[in-house]
């Protein structure tokens, strides 16, 4: 008896679907504050770039190499767009996003450019706030955080390190 309940449990643990990993850590980023970052912060938006273009070149880039799909929607104006911009530039950080996601930047103006690629993605003509990221599996082609799209459009609330750990919910 002793025997065929041990064998039946162990049967269904192999039966079971293995857990989704976690996620792979964000490293520490060594910085502890937004002052702490190199000055002048980046302009990370192209308001002259063909962003549908651009996007489409980075999916391919990402499907390639195994990544996510980074689509940081913002424009140069907004302080919250370049402290993420500038964030993602640590150096202990960018080694890290650039093994998991392909990144691309897509001016839109003020919510009034590009647009097209949002509605693309069920987020609406025009997002709550930005940055706007738009974590996409480029396999699928599909939202991976929906609802959670402008979560930094605040992002001078939060430390470098709770963006960097942001990024991270959707890596494996």
């Amino acid at each position: 008896m002793q025997f065929s309940i041990t064998a039946a449990l162990f049967a269904c643990v192999l039966a079971r679907p293995a857990a989704a990993p976690p996620p792979d850590r964000a490293p520490a980023v060594g910085v502890a504050s937004f002052e702490a970052l190199p000055k002048p912060l980046p302009l990370p938006y192209d308001d002259k770039a063909d962003a549908e273009a651009a996007v489409k070149a980075a999916k391919a880039r990402a499907l390639k190499g195994h990544k996510l799909l980074l689509i940081d929607l913002g424009g140069n104006w907004c302080l919250d767009c370049r402290l993420l911009a500038g964030t993602i530039e640590l150096p202990k950080l960018k080694p890290w996003v650039e093994r998991h996601y392909e990144l691309v930047t897509v001016d839109i103006g003020r919510f009034d450019r590009n647009l097209a690629i949002p509605v693309r993605y069920g987020v609406g003509s025009r997002p709550e706030g930005v940055p706007a990221l738009l974590v996409i599996d480029p396999k699928t082609d599909k939202l991976l955080n929906g609802g959670r799209v402008s979560a930094l459009a605040d992002a001078r609330s939060l430390t470098p390190q709770a963006l960097a750990d942001w990024l991270a919910q959707w890596t494996r």
